[in-house]
């Protein structure tokens, strides 16, 4: 683009910030008011025990949705304004975007099943017991 015009590329980079920003934020409501209507939803749940259950499912829920937007956001960003950066770091941060949310999503779940998360506690207390001595 710099070499078709002589002229400042502004509007376009604004156009464009605009536009991720406008799709981004779309979703984001959506997703924020679909999940206003889940809580509330949940919140007239008669028992106790199902109301954590259900909760419990919506933060992880929660945690893989940022699992996935905050790299996206952070690409976008580097994409936008990260002309001056290094290449590597355009590169680790398409990475961190491709690679994160795949392998956050089966830990936040994960996280949730009783004995996986007694086992990763114990092994934690294992460690950190064994770094001590």
């Amino acid at each position: 683009m710099h070499l078709a015009s002589s002229n400042s590329t502004t509007p376009n980079v604004v156009y464009g910030l605009a536009a991720i920003l406008l799709v981004m934020g779309l979703d984001s409501l959506l997703i924020f008011v679909s999940y206003v209507m889940i809580i509330k939803t949940v919140l007239q749940l008669k028992s106790k025990e199902e109301r954590l259950r259900a909760s419990g499912t919506c933060v992880a829920h929660v945690c893989v949705v940022l699992s996935f937007y905050v790299p996206l956001i952070g690409l976008s960003v580097v994409h936008r304004f990260g002309r001056d950066l290094p290449v590597l770091i355009q590169i680790t941060m398409g990475n961190v975007y491709l690679l994160v949310p795949p392998v956050l999503n089966p830990i936040v779940y994960g996280a949730r099943t009783k004995e996986i998360r007694k086992r990763a506690l114990r092994i934690m207390r294992i460690g950190s017991e064994g770094g001590s001595h």
